[in-house]
């Protein structure tokens, strides 16, 4: 791990998005989905995750994290996965807000795969990150992929 013990505590934080690209019929039988609610469990999913990070990711430092959320949003092909990470320490909240982002996509195929194992998670990317020495990130839009 990087020694972080010179940096200063700051408040960080980090949005991370993906996407679940899958067919109409798979969206169409989201709400009846006999495991449960889809959006749901993946939205509690991406939470837990973020809380566990540094299990996951073998050099994340381990942050106390002030506030983590998932959001789910149906599109025309797919669903739309946001997240978002807040702390007061000495390193960001990137990976939390990846991860969170990452398992929670993880868990809409999860649960729908049983209908189709065709479905393709794309664009897990950083949106935004501030605080510490590095200062703000926001990712440029790329039209095509919204």
């Amino acid at each position: 791990m990087v020694d972080v013990s010179a940096k200063n505590v700051t408040r960080r934080e980090a949005e991370a998005s993906a996407f679940v690209e899958m067919s109409s019929e798979v969206l169409k039988a989201l709400p009846r989905n006999p495991k449960g609610d889809p959006l749901e469990i993946a939205r509690f999913a991406g939470i837990s995750a973020a809380k566990r990070t540094a299990e996951l990711i073998p050099m994340c430092h381990q942050l106390p994290l002030s506030f983590v959320d998932v959001t789910t949003r149906v599109c025309e092909n797919g669903v739309k996965i946001h997240s978002r990470a807040i702390t007061t320490a000495q390193t960001g909240v990137e990976m939390e807000a990846l991860v969170a982002a990452s398992v929670a996509a993880l868990t809409v195929y999860d649960m729908c795969k049983a209908l189709d194992k065709g479905m393709v998670i794309r664009e897990v990317v950083l949106e935004t990150k501030s605080g510490g020495k590095s200062g703000e990130y926001r990712r440029k839009r790329v039209p095509d992929l919204e």
